[in-house]
């Protein structure tokens, strides 16, 4: 036994189709924008002079680390030099790699203290 439904208006289906491709597109836009758009990096800077950044998600314990191999390079490098300079520039290098050794250890403690995540 066939069961009568009504007829809905014709106006009533395009509204509702309407409604749903707007839904759609506008999920499809959201969609589209977080995974192609550029996210604004607030660490960015737009000035000329800026060559390098820190990547705004790495954590202290691995800078710190990277800061500590930073400094033993950089007074090896000065001890180096020492050897190759002459008279009073010679007296100057060892107070620069005494600098050094100084923000190392610095940089040493502050990694035997960092909370590890």
């Amino acid at each position: 036994m066939p069961k009568n439904t009504p007829n809905l208006p014709d106006d009533h289906v395009s509204r509702s189709q309407s409604a749903n491709a707007k839904k759609l597109d506008e999920a499809a836009t959201r969609t589209l924008d977080y995974y192609l758009e550029p996210k604004a990096d607030k660490e960015t800077c737009d000035t000329l002079d800026t060559l390098f950044i820190i990547a705004p998600n790495i954590d202290a314990e691995c800078l710190l680390a990277n800061l500590s191999e930073t400094l033993a390079s950089a007074n090896v490098m000065v001890s180096d030099l020492a050897f190759d300079l002459e008279g009073s520039r010679r007296h100057i290098a060892p107070g620069g790699q005494q600098m050094i050794e100084l923000g190392q250890l610095l940089a040493n403690r502050a990694l035997d203290v960092v909370e590890v995540r």
